[in-house]
Parts: structure tokens; C-alpha cells; sequence
């Protein structure tokens, strides 16, 4: 999809709030351990070593923005990847960071050769 140049404030306003949701280090941790499959809350407590009202206060933000989706499973609900799209934005930023990383490696030795 081509966006248009400039980019509208409209959506830049839309594109910094996407950036804010995801911008908090729990948040990735919560969408990292939803890569495998869905989990409830108890199950997200247990992988992410936080407790139950920090969860699921992130959960609430992710899933207002649509990154999780939830889906009631008798008495508990299941979270799951609602925006498979966050993923590929990750490999994007830790691919640049992979790149940044070389870089200043090779500026601090200049005797590694990549």
C-alpha cells in the first residue's frame, strides 16, 4: 500500500498512538508469549512473571487498539494475536537493531570484519 506523502496529521496521530501502545516493554513481553497460541491471564501471569492486575491492565490497552483479540471460554477468557501485522513491525526494529549493533561493533574494533 502506498501512503500518501505527506503523510495526513490524521494519521500520523494514528500511527503515534500505535507506536505509544506498543512503546512499553511488558506489552511486547505479553504479545511475544501470545505468539504460540492463545492464554488466558493466570497463563500470562505465569510466563511473564507479573502479577494479575499488571497484566491485565496491558492487556485492556493492547486489546482497545486491536493488537489482542479475547474470547471468552466458560469462566475464563482467552487473549490471542489480534494484529498479526506487530510481528513483522518486531523482525523489522530488531533487524535494524541487529544492523546498528554490527555497526558499532565495527566502529569500537575495527578488526572485526562482517
Amino acid at each position: 500500500m502506498d501512503l500518501p506523502r505527506p503523510l495526513p496529521d490524521p494519521l500520523i496521530e494514528m500511527i503515534a498512538q500505535r507506536f505509544r501502545v506498543i512503546g512499553e516493554p511488558m506489552r511486547i513481553k505479553i504479545m511475544d508469549r501470545l505468539r504460540d497460541g492463545e492464554m488466558t491471564v493466570s497463563e500470562l501471569v505465569e510466563a511473564t512473571g507479573a502479577n494479575q492486575q499488571n497484566v491485565s491492565k496491558h492487556l485492556g490497552v493492547l486489546h482497545q487498539a486491536g493488537i489482542v483479540a479475547r474470547q471468552k471460554d466458560g469462566n475464563f477468557v482467552r487473549y490471542s494475536i489480534g494484529d498479526e501485522t506487530m510481528f513483522a513491525m518486531c523482525e523489522l526494529v530488531c533487524s535494524g537493531l541487529r544492523e546498528q549493533a554490527a555497526e558499532l561493533d565495527q566502529v569500537l574494533d575495527p578488526a572485526v570484519v562482517s
